[in-house]
Order: structure tokens, then sequence, then C-alpha cells
């Protein structure tokens, strides 16, 4: 579904990307692990069309999509969810689902009853300002948006980032329950362990480079992937 083959970027003369390849097929979970500053979340920017491809070529159900506009890379079929959430803190859960279907003209009401489904708080939040949630509803709420685009491949950065423990375990079983109706799921996270698994493959990035690739399994029996990210 996606391939990335030898993906350069850069911030000014800073190179970020080195020559990052990797694919993800379709129905799969794949992660991304790394420490901070590894290039994570500048991976997801590129694929997104949000930050320039200098070199190498990102492909998508067998189309270039590198350096496309954002918006065409949405209509495409992938949609991404930041780190931060980033939802609109002053408009209500309902019309900020309503945004998330912006690039629509279709009725989105099975859209929205799904995602209501989903996480049936913001059905009792619907008419409640984003920006007053908590952080696990606003995460909820950033999902859901994003589900209304109807993704092929949904991209997630760091979704259990501040969140208490219960909501985390919520937050991923949504994202197994999204992968299980048939959603792609290409996941950033800085939980090593939950992120693993849940995912049937993952790749480790180390300064802008894929340093290692494995199975999911593999990957949580990994002496050094231990010692690095999973506490030992």
């Amino acid at each position: 579904m996606l391939i990335l083959n030898d993906v350069h970027t850069a911030y000014g003369p800073i190179e970020v990307l080195k020559g990052v390849s990797f694919e993800v097929k379709t129905g799969e979970i794949v992660t991304i692990i790394g420490a901070n500053g590894a290039g994570k979340t500048t991976t997801l920017m590129a694929i997104s069309g949000i930050n320039h491809v200098k070199r190498g070529t990102i492909t998508f159900a067998g189309e270039r999509i590198d350096n496309l506009p954002a918006h065409q890379v949405v209509a495409k079929g992938i949609v991404q969810i930041p780190e931060g959430r980033r939802i609109f803190p002053r408009l209500t859960v309902l019309e900020n689902l309503q945004m998330g279907a912006f690039i629509r003209a279709d009725d989105i009401s099975s859209d929205l009853d799904r995602a209501f489904k989903l996480f049936p708080i913001l059905k009792e939040r619907a008419a409640q300002k984003g920006g007053t949630l908590s952080g696990g509803e606003q995460q909820m709420l950033a999902i859901a948006r994003a589900l209304m685009a109807r993704p092929k491949l949904l991209m997630l950065d760091e979704p259990s980032l501040g969140l208490a423990p219960i909501i985390v375990t919520r937050i991923f079983d949504a994202i197994k329950e999204l992968n299980q109706s048939g959603t792609t799921i290409l996941l950033v996270e800085q939980n090593a362990r939950m992120a693993l698994q849940i995912a049937s493959r993952g790749y480790v990035l180390e300064l802008g480079r894929v340093a290692l690739s494995d199975t999911a399994q593999n990957l949580l029996n990994n002496p050094k992937v231990k010692e690095a990210y999973l506490g030992g």
C-alpha cells in the first residue's frame, strides 16, 4: 500500500531523514519506534505532504505522492492524527467531526454514527466545545475526526502522549478495533511496548535512518530493543 524508498528530508541545511525506506501493507498495523529526534514525526509529515522530500520516492497504492500538496494526500486516502491532537478548541465536538469530512460531498451520517459508537463519550459531548474536553477525550475526538475522511491509511503520532494509563488502553483498543474493521495503521508511539504488542511489524528509526526492521514479536524479544526502548 505505502512504500518509502530512500527518502531524504531537511529543515534548512540540517538533513533529518537520511534515506528512509520501509513499507506498509494493506491491513497491517506497522509501528515506528525510536528516540526523540530520530525522525519519526518528520517521516509522517513527509508522507502527509507537509515536509518537502528532497530525494527518494513515496508511493501509495501504486502512485507517487511525494511532494503532493497535503490536501491531495488526504484525498488519496491518507490521514494523519498529529502529536498533540490539534483539535479545533472553539468548535463543538460535532463541528470538529464535520470538519473531518471537509473533502467529502456525500452524506456523513453513517460515519458520525460510527464515531459515536467507537467513542460513546463523544456523543454525550457533541454540543460541548472541543477545548473543554479532557486530554483523553480530545484524543478520541482527534481519532474520530480523522475517520470522518474515510482513510485507507490512518497515521497516528504519539496517541498516548500525556494520557492516563486507563485512557491509553482505551485508545489502543480503538486502534485495534479500527484495524480489524479494515483500516491500515501506521503508528508512531513513545510507548514502544504497547505499540509492538498490537502491531504486526515494526521499524526502529535512529538518527534519520531505519536501523532495524522485523516482526513486532521479534522486536519485543530483541535484546537491543529491550535495552533501548522497553526498559530492559
